[in-house]
């Protein structure tokens, strides 16, 4: 048994064999997930478990060189966007941000090793992570 970090035997594969620049996807529950595009589903009821609880866990467990959002964050969701944003200082320091549209974004998931659905129910909470390099 895992001493520590994620215990989601489907996160913790994904992330291990996650190379320098390859994606996943955390997208609240209703993103549509393309059908060629691993989904993990944590989704137990509407907010359960939130975007920023999956994010914070993810990020702990990896290292993040980039993340993608929907430019609809921005107006939509600032609250969230807010989070997203000092998350990044905190954890990654040097973390590019790209805004995209969000037909955008729903397009470049079908590239993503896999797409973490959570129970979100706020508008745009879905972003990109791209992978760094740990050295």
């Amino acid at each position: 048994m895992k001493k520590s970090g994620i215990l989601n035997g489907d996160i913790s594969r994904i992330l291990s064999y996650m190379g320098h620049t390859d994606t996943i996807a955390v997208g609240d529950c209703g993103l549509p997930i393309p059908v060629e595009t691993e989904r993990i589903d944590l989704a137990l009821k509407e907010g359960m478990p939130s975007f920023m609880d999956v994010l914070e866990t993810v990020s702990d467990d990896m290292k993040i060189e980039k993340i993608v959002l929907a430019e609809e964050i921005r107006t939509k969701n600032p609250d969230v966007l807010e989070q997203i944003l000092r998350l990044c200082e905190r954890c990654q320091g040097e973390c590019e941000v790209e805004y995209i549209s969000h037909e955008e974004l729903k397009i470049r998931l079908k590239t993503c090793r896999a797409v973490i659905r959570s129970g979100e129910a706020t508008p745009y909470a879905n972003i990109i992570l791209q992978s760094g390099c740990r050295f």
